[in-house]
């Protein structure tokens, strides 16, 4: 089997070009060369550039299927289906959650109401970046029928995640003492391990199957993530919720209680088809172990720890 990966330098990409790789497939890998993560050296890499439309590294070769993970805007989907045309098999979208409207009760499926489609922003934000994943989905479904599937990741995360959206509180468990939480310690999360996204995407390609897929985690929440890293770094913490204007906006796994639904969407579609579960406990502890090989960089989010000092010491 011979899989396209658009965008394999991410680390969500990678998990999936090495999961291809450990089942046998062979592997090329379509980016602009100029971050992320060395592949393995058996991957075909290509080079090229989605912004600018640059596709010739696709104008030859056939695949049995092609995952997309960096188009974000109709033009990137409909650029690279048009240079593919019938020579990509099955394409695989990896879209978000963030298509379904907001608001939405627990235990809700693939069914659910999306948002409306925008073809084009000018700017990715949380406004319109699920309305542009809808119009991609729109248009792969169009071009490709029952030869298109859709994935749907929730939160990832995972060895190799450096957006530091979970990492930070991972960390921040880790470090042990008072942590200064903007939410109540039950709000919910799904964390998915971004191998078990990899292993559903390549199990649905190996079972050419057709339609939309929530790729989801166990459910946990915010305060479990905290304790389970303290307990893994032999720390204790004391959670102390916190005003969530205490702290900027768009704060790491931070959301509204009224959004709190739809960090319980279902995975039942997805479990019955192959996607496994690792438990939170495996996922962080590979998580620390990964932040720690590379020498825990700096994060540019969250608290520093004066800051969270400081906000304690006013409760």
């Amino acid at each position: 089997m011979q899989i396209l990966v658009l965008g394999g330098n991410g680390f969500v990409g990678r998990a999936i070009v090495e999961d291809a790789l450990a089942h046998g497939a062979e592997v090329a890998s379509f980016s602009r060369g100029k971050s992320g993560s060395p592949l393995p050296a058996e991957v075909t890499e290509l080079v090229g550039d989605r912004e600018t439309g640059d596709y010739d590294a696709l104008r030859t070769g056939e695949w049995d299927a092609v995952v997309d993970l960096s188009g974000f805007r109709t033009r990137d989907v409909d650029q690279a289906m048009d240079v593919l045309g019938d020579r990509g098999g099955r394409y695989v979208f990896v879209s978000s959650h963030a298509v379904y409207v907001r608001d939405l009760p627990a235990g809700t499926d693939e069914n659910a109401p999306r948002r409306e489609p925008m073809r084009d922003a000018e700017v990715l934000t949380n406004d319109t970046y699920g309305p542009c994943k809808v119009a991609c989905e729109d248009d792969v479904l169009e071009r490709y029928g029952d030869r298109a599937t859709i994935v749907r990741p929730g939160r990832v995360t995972g060895p190799g995640d450096s957006s530091g959206t979970a990492l930070y509180w991972i960390r921040r468990g880790a470090r042990g003492g008072r942590v200064a939480l903007p939410t109540k310690p039950e709000a919910p999360l799904q964390l998915i391990d971004s191998r078990d996204v990899a292993r559903l995407v390549v199990q649905l390609i190996t079972d050419e199957r057709a339609g939309a897929f929530n790729a989801i985690g166990p459910d946990s929440t915010i305060a479990e993530l905290i304790e389970v890293a303290a307990d893994l770094s032999h720390t204790t913490v004391d959670i102390v919720p916190i005003p969530l204007d205490a702290v900027p906006p768009r704060f790491p796994l931070m959301d509204p209680e009224a959004e709190w639904g739809e960090r319980r969407r279902s995975p039942a579609k997805a479990r019955a088809v192959g996607m496994p579960v690792t438990p939170l406990r495996t996922t962080v502890a590979d998580v620390l172990q990964w932040d720690l090989d590379r020498g825990t960089p700096e994060l540019s989010l969250g608290l520093t720890p004066e800051q969270e000092a400081q906000l304690l010491a006013q409760q």
